[in-house]
This record gives structure tokens, sequence and C-alpha cells, in this order.
């Protein structure tokens, strides 16, 4: 009888195991089905030759639940997002296969924005640029991360710097000394999606590019219409309908996520939603 290799016999106890307990989690609450995931450092032993499927096994299934998360919302279905599991899952297939574009991709577009976990997806994003070396995107998300939500400028310009060279660009070198300084305004943020939307081949992460730059749009008018408000008015106005009471904005901005927008008292646009699926529609 012919021996069967240690790690292929692992492989197919864990996949045995995995076929089960995805079986399992079917009838589970929907929020759930993510599951635990086993360590990278053992899945890297177990999965002998077969590193990449299981990664792109798990980055598939973080699409697949994510993406359920999504439609579900928009039948109004409110759900919490297990980001904490999503995260793992995403750490462990590039540990298995840290070549794989969409987990680096959809940890910028979910850890990110909806998570807010800025510095767990930079460190995520900088284990990436030690392999793929020719991908100027993973710098230049750290770039814009640095520059829009942790303020720390040096090290923008450090990584949007890298991107330009990395890809020959004009675009990115632009972005390093045009929105540097105007981290926080959504016009940057319309910019950066842009590029990120038109960059993105899996259609679910392109979708949730689409859903963002839609709601930041959104907001955005809502800001030029409070400005224009100011100029004329001497103050600020008090709430998005006295905007469209007054002509200002000519239609209610509709927040894609499901939210309603409104104003701080400081001026500032915000939603309910917080641009996040599942989030309580409460301020």
């Amino acid at each position: 009888m012919k021996k069967v290799a240690y790690p292929t016999l692992l492989l197919v106890v864990y996949l045995s195991v995995l076929l089960l307990f995805t079986a399992y989690m079917k009838n589970r609450p929907y929020g759930e089905k993510l599951g635990t995931v086993p360590k990278g450092e053992v899945l890297k032993y177990i999965s002998a030759d077969q590193k990449e499927f299981i990664a792109a096994t798990l980055v598939l299934k973080v699409l697949f639940y994510f993406g359920g998360v999504v439609d579900k919302s928009f039948n109004k279905l409110d759900l919490p997002v297990d980001y904490p599991a999503m995260s793992r899952s995403l750490h462990a297939s590039v540990q298995l296969d840290p070549y794989n574009m969409d987990a680096y991709y959809f940890a910028q577009a979910t850890l990110v924005w909806d998570a807010k976990q800025i510095k767990l997806a930079n460190d995520l994003l900088e284990y990436g640029m030690r392999y793929r070396t020719w991908d100027f995107y993973l710098p230049f998300f750290v770039g814009f991360n640095n520059a829009y939500f942790l303020k720390d400028y040096a090290k923008a310009a450090e990584y949007y710097k890298r991107a330009g060279e990395l890809s020959g660009s004009e675009l990115f070198i632009n972005l390093a000394g045009r929105y540097l300084y105007e981290s926080g305004n959504s016009k940057m943020a319309i910019d950066y999606l842009t590029v990120m939307e038109k960059g993105a081949s899996n259609p679910a992460i392109k979708r949730t590019f689409q859903i963002r730059l839609q709601a930041i749009k959104e907001g955005h008018r809502i800001e030029l219409a409070r400005d224009r408000y100011v100029q004329e008015m001497g103050r600020l106005p008090s709430t998005v309908d006295e905007l469209i009471r007054k002509g200002y904005l000519a239609d209610t901005p509709v927040d894609p996520y499901g939210g309603t927008f409104y104003l701080e008292p400081d001026g500032t646009v915000r939603s309910t939603s917080k641009f996040a699926f599942g989030v309580s529609g409460n301020k």
C-alpha cells in the first residue's frame, strides 16, 4: 500500500473538517457564518502545496460573506458585519499567498473605510509590498490612509512618491503635492475612490468603491450648497432640509448606505449610516 505524505493527510483532514463546519454554519445566524480560521502558521503547514488555492478560498469566502451582507442591507435587513473575522481571514490568506491581490484590495475597501482599522490595514498592505514589489496600488493605498485618516503627511508623501515611481504616472505625484494639505476634504476622497474603482478588477470590490464614491459625492454636494449658503447668508445652515427649502440643493441627497445626511453644529456633513452597511440609523 502506497504511503500518503503526512502534510497531504493533514490537508485532507482539514478540508474534511472545513466541509462539515461549512454545512453546520448554514444553520447558524447569518452574521456568524465566517466562523473561525486557523492561524496562518498552522494553515501554511497543513496546506502543503495547496497554499494558493486555500488562500484564494479564504478571500472568496470573505467576498461572498460581505456580498451577502450588502445584498441584505439593500433589502432593509440590518445585519452586523463580522469585521474581526473578515480581518483574520484576509491576514491568513496573505500568509499563505502574499501575492493575492484581492485580499489587499478588499482589506483596503472594508478594514479602512468600514471598520476604521487603519493601522491594521496598513500593516497588511506593507506586508504585501515586500512581495508585490511592482504593485503601485499598495503604496498608493497606504499613502492615502496616512494622509486622509491619520494626518501623517510625511509618511503619506513617502508612499505617494513610491507609487509614482512604480507607476510612472503623474497622478500619484500630483496627489502627494496637491492633496496632502487638504486631508479630510471630500474632494480628495472622491479623486481617490475614482482611481480605486477604475483599478478594481473584482466585480464585488468594484461595486464597493462605486457605492462609497456615490455616497461621498452626495455629501460633497451638500458641502458645496452649505458653502454657498454661508457666503450669501452669512451664517451656517441648521439642517440639510433648510438648504433644500431655500433652493441651495435641488433635491434630497441620497445615502446609498441607507442613512440620512445631517449637519453637525460646526457645519460638518455627516450621515447616520457612517458610510457603512449594518450601522444603526440613529445619530
